[in-house]
Parts: structure tokens; sequence; C-alpha cells
């Protein structure tokens, strides 16, 4: 396989090219005025399937967006590699904060990119590292390369909850069946500090509701006289943690895996200067839970934050007016160990217990999933650690995760087979952000890399 860095040089202009025209259709699965979209995207991954060696490529509908499977079984003895990713994107908002516009993909130079990098939305997330697995593919049956059997499942709902995908694993258990999965969602230290996550927090999601009167009301012929809901809800929600940053909700921490100090000092150990953490976030200081590194409060530690919040009058100028209701979208972000259906009603029982006379409060669930670890010493660990090492020349280092992918635990449960994360962006990639990008040398460099995985596998699983 020493040819696939020539093959990346010689096609790269191309894969470029691909992944830019995939980038220009806004497949926003969260708002259905970009339905059309978001079906042409299934389209355009099946298509690109096809011509990347793909024997059989079949869009499968669901109860909402569907989901791209494609496989190409050479040999029933041979292990098999399941690749999953989606297509859909998060929603651009607020389109003022872009430097240029979310689905006009363009090239630029950054510090961390001196070669350049792809802003657009969904340039990381995913549809860029999802990609990488396409043209890894294309280069291992172009060039009869491929060790082993490889499927692909790519949905188009992971960025609102991935409830249809989890009804399609459980229903289609056979045609899933694996050996390992592959996921590149995920991101790495630095371009000269690879690693691999091996745990992903849960997450809970819910939207809570809070209503005063009947309707909106004069502040000046009722201020004063009546509760005010967006007072309320903003008292309510800075309740939720307490002094320390410790969050207030009874029995939220009961299933919380304290970390050990050994476990905590090999964490320590990747490089991390909180000088440059702050210079990148504009910010003068860092805040949360005491007790904690900036880095374990990002990956080890649950979470509680608001994500949106309105209410009243939000147009120019001046309305005087007490609204009748005011609203707000949380997420909690889990450690393994807590079960996102129980922390959700915890959450629940808390917000609706704590409301004063003179509101009443509904707490809507919308989305959720299970944390995950996977450990370092099976196959499949190894094999993407020694991949790492012959692309990158140096062996990546372990790291928990902050984020959340709801559907790894499923596959678990449902596929009984590990989950293998490995990413290729970076932290400062701005995912779900304005001015998302994904380094052009970090997208080369996954499809160069990805091949040695699937041959350092098979070599593994055959021992």
């Amino acid at each position: 396989m020493n040819d696939i860095s020539s093959y990346v040089q010689t096609h790269k202009e191309r894969f470029i090219n691909e992944l830019i025209e995939l980038l220009k259709i806004p497949s926003i699965s969260a708002d259905s005025a970009y339905k059309k979209d978001v079906l042409n995207t299934a389209e355009a991954v099946k298509d690109s399937l096809l011509k990347a060696g793909c024997e059989h490529v079949e869009v499968c509908e669901t109860a909402g967006y569907p989901i791209v499977y494609g496989e190409k079984m050479i040999d029933p003895n041979l292990p098999t590699v399941l690749v999953y990713g989606h297509y859909d994107v998060q929603p651009p908002d607020p389109l003022d904060l872009w430097h240029s516009p979310p689905f006009e993909p363009v090239i630029k130079a950054t510090e961390l990119h001196p070669d350049g990098a792809i802003f657009a939305r969904g340039a990381c997330d995913d549809k860029g590292q999802m990609y990488m697995h396409v043209k890894a593919m294309e280069f291992m049956t172009a060039n009869q390369e491929l060790p082993c059997n490889v499927k692909f499942m790519i949905e188009g709902e992971e960025e609102v909850g991935s409830e249809n995908l989890g009804v399609f694993v459980k229903a289609n258990q056979e045609k899933l069946k694996n050996d390992v999965i592959l996921i590149s969602d995920t991101g790495m230290i630095a371009r000269d500090v690879p690693s691999i996550t091996t745990g992903l927090r849960g997450l809970s999601y819910v939207e809570v509701e809070v209503t005063g009167p009947n309707r909106d009301l004069h502040s000046g012929l009722y201020g004063g006289a009546v509760a005010n809901p967006i007072n309320v809800l903003t008292k309510m929600i800075a309740s939720l943690h307490d002094e320390n940053k410790h969050i207030t909700i009874p029995g939220f921490y009961d299933k919380v895996e304290e970390l050990g100090a050994e476990e905590r000092a090999e964490m320590a150990k990747a490089p991390f200067s909180l000088e440059a953490y702050q210079k990148a976030l504009d910010i003068d200081a860092v805040y949360g839970e005491e007790g904690y590194t900036t880095n374990e409060r990002n990956s080890i530690r649950p979470t509680l934050d608001v994500n949106g919040i309105w209410g009243g009058y939000t147009g120019e100028g001046a309305k005087t007016v007490i609204a009748s209701k005011a609203y707000a979208k949380i997420s909690m972000r889990l450690v393994p160990h807590q079960d996102w259906n129980e922390i959700t009603d915890l959450f629940k029982s808390h917000f609706e217990s704590i409301a004063p006379a003179g509101v009443t409060v509904k707490v809507t669930p919308h989305h959720g999933g299970q944390g995950y670890v996977t450990p370092i010493n099976n196959i499949g660990y190894q094999a993407a650690s020694k991949a790492y090492e012959q692309t990158f020349g140096t062996t990546p280092i372990p790291q928990r995760s902050g984020g959340s992918i709801p559907i790894v635990s499923l596959f678990e449960e449902e596929l009984g087979s590990k989950t293998i994360l490995m990413g290729f962006g970076l932290d400062s990639d701005a995912i779900h952000s304005p001015n998302e990008h994904f380094g052009v040398w970090n997208y080369l460099k996954g499809i160069e890399t990805i091949p040695w995985f699937y041959k350092y596998f098979t070599e593994l699983y055959q021992q």
C-alpha cells in the first residue's frame, strides 16, 4: 500500500472539488424547508459510493430521511468493516457571523491550516470526514488493495438525534453484521499530535416552557403585580448550578464515574496550552466545575448548558411588555454510566418542582443518547494506532471526547461490535458554529491513513 500517498497527491484536486460540490448542497435536517436538498444529498452519496467501487448501494427509506447503504463483500471468511457517517448538517445560523456564505465553499489559509482550509457548513462535521472514507474506498478498489469486506451506512438525521437510524439498525442486524465499526466524526489534538477518541459523552436534550398570564401584558399596568415568565425562567436556570459550578439536580451525579489519579495523570499528558485555548476563544478566563482541569471538564465530567433562550419582544426598538411565555433549550452532556432517560426524568422532576407560584412549567424531551468508552486493548484500536503511526510517524494519544454520537452505544448493543473513532478534524474547526472549516491537509491525510486501518485490522483479525 506504499502508493497511497502518491495516489492522493495525483488526485487531490479532484478529491477537493468533489467535496466542495457535496458541501454546496444545504442538507439541513432540522429544517423541513431543506427536505429536497437533504434527499438530493443522499442521492449524491449513493453515486459517490458506486463510483468508489461498492458493488451494491441503495437508498433505504425510513420514517424520516433515508439511510444510504453500500457494500463490497469480497470473501465471507475475511472480516467486515462497517463505516458510519452522516450527510446532514447543522443549521448555519447566525448567518451574519459567517465570513463567506455557508453553502458557497471557499478555501482560505489559516494559522493552523497553512495549506488552506475549506470553509463551509458540514466541511468537518461530517461531510468532509465521511467523504474521506469514500475516497479511501476508491483507492483500495482501484488498486486492488481492499483486504477485507466493507459496508457503508451513511444517515441523514444525525444532527437531529438519529431516531430512525436506531429503528433501521434493529431491523437490519444481518445486513449490518460486522467485525468493527469505523467512524470519523471526531477530532485529533493537533496536526502533529494525532489522537484516537476512546470515549464519548452521552446527551439529554430538552426544551422548557414557562407560562404566566394568558396573554402579553403592558409592563406599566401589570409590572410588579404578576410573575414575569422571563424573569422566572432565568432565575430557575441560574439555580441549576451552585457557586462551585456543580449541577444542583438531585441524583444527577449518582452514577458518575470518578476517574482515578492514574487515569487523570495519563489524560494530562496530552499537550494543552491554557493561554492558547483562551486566545483562540477570545476569553480572559476559563470557567467550570471546581476541582477539575479544562480538559477534564469538557470530557470526563457531565455538564448542563442553555443552548437557546427566548420570549417577549426582541425586535427593533422598544416594546414595554410582560411576555406570556418564555422558552429555553437545554442540553446535558453525560458521562458513561449516566442513563440519558434517567437524567431527563430527573431534570423534568426538578425543574417542575422549583417553579414558583404564578407560573406553570412544561418540559419537553427532544432526544438523547448514552455515553461510550472503547478499550485500547482491542484489535480495532490497535489497528487504528498502527495506521496513524504509518502516516503521521508518531503514536496517537488515546483521548476522551466531550462530544456525543448517541448512536454508538446502540451499535454495540444491537450489533455486538466495538466502534473505532478515527477523527481528523481539530477543535478549532468551528463545527456547529459560523465559519466551520476543515483543513485540506487533514482531509487528504485522512484519505491516506484510512486504508492502513483496513490492512492492519485484517492482519490482526487473522492472527
